[in-house]
């Protein structure tokens, strides 16, 4: 069995929106809309969302009901965090084999990204999407002082989906959250923190964007149409 939790709880203040940004409109639909439909196009067999407590009804009506997204079976409330949003996913899945959590404001997430990180998962136990990263990279200090420059060859540009065995993402996660989970971003982490699990990255592509400013929407929609030839 194979369950995606898609995450839609977030606030969107970098929009600079009334609307939160996985609610605004892409091409007449709202930007979640894209990845829940392209999760129930995929072999996936259940959805999870995993929205604001505020939101969920009108996830229901306008997003889940209007669109026939008829694998979004639960709406789970979304944490103030980000590990809280996926911990509450993960109560919400019930029993899985492997599990996918994706952000909502990727909404060109594909379908071959989301075999190839089943497939990957099955047998390694994760599958992160990810690229390398196009520029050279500086760590500095808090005075903007560069202190080094990593080898740009062993760099990568982290996505999602992020795919793990349910029991063992399970397992950490409820580590991780009866401790600290301070400083957490992704749900990498949270494995590399709990377990002595190697991460496996899988490619996914530069037009799997998070779409998070103005800016992105704009380019969002230039992808958009360069994807439907027009």
């Amino acid at each position: 069995m194979v369950k995606a939790i898609v995450l839609s709880g977030g606030s969107g203040s970098r929009m600079k929106s009334k609307t939160k940004k996985q609610y605004m409109l892409l091409q007449g639909k709202p930007l979640i809309y894209y990845s829940l439909h392209t999760f129930c196009e995929s072999s996936v067999d259940e959805v999870i969302l995993v929205a604001s407590p505020e939101d969920m009804e009108y996830c229901q009506k306008e997003i889940i009901d209007k669109y026939s997204l008829y694998k979004v079976k639960t709406i789970a409330p979304a944490g103030s965090e980000r590990y809280e949003s996926v911990y509450n996913g993960l109560k919400a899945v019930g029993s899985a084999d492997v599990v996918l959590v994706h952000d909502g404001a990727r909404p060109f997430v594909t379908t071959d990204m989301i075999e190839r990180s089943v497939e990957t998962a099955e047998k390694f136990g994760s599958a992160i999407c990810a690229m390398p990263v196009k520029d050279t990279i500086k760590t500095a200090d808090k005075n903007c002082v560069v202190t080094s420059t990593p080898d740009r060859s062993t760099l990568w540009q982290i996505q999602t989906p992020q795919t793990f065995s349910y029991p063992l993402l399970t397992e950490c996660y409820e580590k991780i959250m009866s401790t600290d989970p301070t400083g957490i971003t992704d749900d990498a982490m949270i494995v590399e923190r709990a377990s002595d699990k190697k991460i496996h990255l899988i490619e996914g592509s530069y037009t799997n964007i998070k779409v998070t400013t103005p800016e992105d929407m704009a380019v969002a929609e230039a992808f958009l149409r360069l994807s439907q030839g027009i």
